[in-house]
């Protein structure tokens, strides 16, 4: 599913290196104490999403540091992974559940700001993170095989907040 995510936009799919943590959710999200869900219709999977816990980042809001070699961004302790729909399940809720699945499921475990890296080719993607409310701090050069670079947002995580449709 996600490699048909990688294709529409020209992605390389190396599924040794990049893409290896999705062919061993185990090691890559569970044994870390990360999360991961897919979304399925008629038994097939149409989405995806993770969620990585980490140690607060310093820095001012609205900034991004450098952290083990990466551009991060300042302040967060979690971060959105791999969230992908497939092209033809697109505009249909499937994004919105699984984005607001993450969302509710960090605000839960207490978590305060949540960092969103994305291709910028992705506009539709960057779209749907400021209906969130999530905003722009900055960009960098991710270490995939494309070298392919990404905008860096912030989600400030409202305690107590419910699911809500933007």
């Amino acid at each position: 599913m996600v490699r048909a995510c990688f294709e529409q936009y020209g992605f390389t799919w190396e599924e040794d290196g990049y893409c290896a943590d999705l062919h061993d959710l185990k090691t890559g999200y569970f044994d870390h104490g990360d999360l991961f869900w897919v979304a399925e219709i008629g038994g097939r999977v149409v989405g995806t999403a993770g969620l990585e816990f980490f140690d607060r980042l310093i820095g001012e809001s609205g900034t991004l540091v450098v952290a083990n070699g990466k551009r991060r961004v300042a302040g967060a302790d979690c971060s959105l992974e791999r969230w992908y729909v497939h092209p033809e399940h697109r505009r249909i809720g499937v994004g919105r559940a699984l984005f607001e699945t993450v969302r509710d499921e960090a605000t839960r475990r207490g978590r305060k700001r949540m960092e969103i890296w994305s291709d910028k080719h992705l506009v539709d993607a960057h779209r749907a993170y400021g209906r969130y409310g999530a905003r722009l701090v900055g960009d960098r050069i991710l270490d995939d095989p494309d070298e392919s670079p990404e905008w860096g947002f912030a989600l400030e995580l409202d305690q107590g907040r419910t699911s809500d449709r933007p």
